[in-house]
């Protein structure tokens, strides 16, 4: 007997330590998806561009802001393209000024936006939140800008391409852009905890894997092999999920750098879905 109870001792602690960081994590999932920030860094007005501050309501007593910015070289062009930008999981759109500063001077307007909770965004964020704040976006840009669906293109960096896989899955658009983005929360948290049976517990789908395959619209998929977070394999099942018209753009650097704004091929290929070509893809 004193021999079962030596056994069965290691077998109930480990069984107690299981419970104990199964708990942890249900309760903790949220702080593990958003971290948002507060404060602003910066205003485009601070390095000299026009933009449009805006708070679009989503709830009854909750409106998130916004920032529209026309390109100057463009906004007399009837058929210019706007580029929805969903940032990734953390601080806000104050810290996105470089990828602003690039997509304008491609000669494409550009909407960001904060999730709920982030920034000057009223309420908390949680995935159907985050969700209906794209929406809100894409109908203001459509009621407010007189844009049609053809000429928006949506775009979505590491949690924001699940966010902009979703969208473009309920709306028309002219093109998607998918950059550094994994296929599903079950499948990134397999990743972060291989051991723990983390589907159990998961409190958030992002199912971008199944959600793309029902996309129409031209889907650019861009990914790094140095990706530090997630997996460069991830990048590859979206594109081979994606439609027929799709095409692939192997990024540089860690998850957070952006050595390939001066990549040739990939500054073309933007170029080529907002001019609406895409004979070589």
């Amino acid at each position: 007997m004193k021999f079962i109870k030596m056994l069965l001792w290691p077998i109930i602690i480990i069984t107690g330590l299981f419970l104990f960081f199964g708990i942890y994590l249900y309760f903790s999932q949220h702080k593990m998806v958003f971290f948002p920030m507060s404060d602003l860094v910066i205003t485009p007005d601070e390095i000299g561009l026009e933009y449009e501050d805006l708070f679009i309501e989503v709830e009854s007593n909750e409106k998130i802001n916004a920032w529209y910015l026309p390109c100057r070289d463009s906004v007399e062009i009837p058929d210019r393209k706007v580029v929805l930008f969903c940032h990734g999981n953390d601080g806000n759109i104050s810290h996105r000024m470089e990828t602003v500063e690039y997509i304008l001077g491609l000669g494409a307007d550009i909407m960001l936006f904060d999730y709920r909770g982030y920034g000057k965004s009223d309420g908390i964020p949680g995935e159907e939140e985050i969700y209906q704040d794209a929406l809100a976006c894409y109908n203001w840009l459509i009621n407010q800008k007189s844009y049609t669906s053809e000429q928006i293109i949506i775009f979505g960096r590491s949690l924001g391409g699940a966010v902009a896989i979703d969208l473009a899955g309920r709306v028309s658009c002219s093109g998607l852009i998918v950059e550094s983005t994994f296929t599903s929360a079950k499948a990134i948290s397999k990743k972060m905890f291989p051991i723990f049976p983390i589907g159990l517990i998961l409190k958030y789908k992002l199912n971008s894997i199944d959600k793309i395959s029902k996309i129409k619209c031209p889907v650019l998929i861009t990914h790094s092999m140095e990706d530090d977070i997630i997996p460069y394999k991830m990048g590859e099942e979206l594109f081979n999920a994606a439609g027929e018209l799709r095409k692939f753009i192997k990024l540089r650097g860690n998850h957070n750098e952006r050595f390939y704004f001066q990549d040739h091929n990939y500054r073309n290929t933007l170029i080529e879905m907002i001019n609406g070509n895409y004979s070589d893809w």
